[in-house]
């Protein structure tokens, strides 16, 4: 408890789910996963803060990054509240026992309704684009995603997307490169829009065994309640879910 007349100040962020050794929260589009250069707003200075403020906590409170997420995009996102939850869940990013799943609003179809896509990325950092190449190129670096389409309304696609690498705009550059930019999304060839709006990207949900209890954790962020999460329905949002496979495999 605080020392606020008796009562927890109310988080920061929206809580997903939270223990002694978890924490996680909704990120909202626009801020950085950690801090950089620019000394802009980030999640885990903003969740050490809210920590202390929440549990009147004295010193340093340690907040462990587990997982990025790029920028733009918003949703689910895990952090460690102790050095051993950080270790044991960063083994399971490495080894691909972290499941990750996104939605996205594309324009257009791919192809094929599900597959897998592969290509190789190379980060132009003056510009902060990644450009894509079908084969090795340089300092490219391998992307590879699954994809599973949910449902079509109109011009749209909801596209389910598990990621087997971890690349910078990976999402973003792929699905843009077989022809399906996301719904706002300029800089990978989507249409001009009036006004700002948050790229149609959106981080689901996360799956990983405890780093304690060893029992399987499936942590659920539904899209927001805005244009053009809205076109679809809660039962395309539910098929979308379970169409990469059923979670607690540990991966693909």
């Amino acid at each position: 408890m605080s020392g606020n007349g008796g009562t927890t100040p109310a988080p920061l962020l929206p809580v997903l789910y939270e223990d002694n050794h978890l924490l996680a929260v909704v990120k909202p589009p626009g801020i950085l996963s950690q801090a950089d250069e620019t000394g802009e707003a980030d999640m885990v200075t903003l969740l050490k803060q809210d920590l202390k403020n929440r549990y009147d906590k004295p010193g340093n409170v340690y907040v462990g990054l587990v997982h990025r997420l790029d920028r733009p995009v918003g949703g689910a996102m895990l952090f460690a509240k102790t050095s051993k939850a950080a270790s044991r869940l960063s083994e399971a990013v490495r080894s691909r026992s972290f499941d990750k799943l996104y939605l996205a609003v594309a324009h257009g179809a791919p192809a094929a309704l599900s597959g897998r896509l592969k290509h190789y990325l190379r980060k132009d950092a003056a510009r902060n684009v990644v450009t894509v190449h079908d084969k090795p190129a340089g300092d490219a670096k391998e992307a590879v995603l699954d994809y599973a389409v949910a449902a079509r309304k109109g011009p749209y696609s909801l596209i389910a997307v598990k990621l087997l690498t971890g690349r910078s705009h990976q999402i973003r550059a792929q699905l843009s490169a077989i022809g399906c930019p996301l719904v706002f999304d300029r800089k990978y060839g989507a249409p001009p829009v009036h006004g700002e709006q948050d790229i149609a990207l959106w981080s689901t949900s996360v799956g990983v065994a405890h780093p304690v209890t060893k029992e399987w954790l499936t942590i659920v962020a539904q899209p927001p309640a805005a244009e053009p999460w809205t076109r679809f329905a809660e039962e395309d949002y539910a098929k979308a879910l379970v169409l990469l496979g059923p979670e607690g495999g540990g991966g693909r």
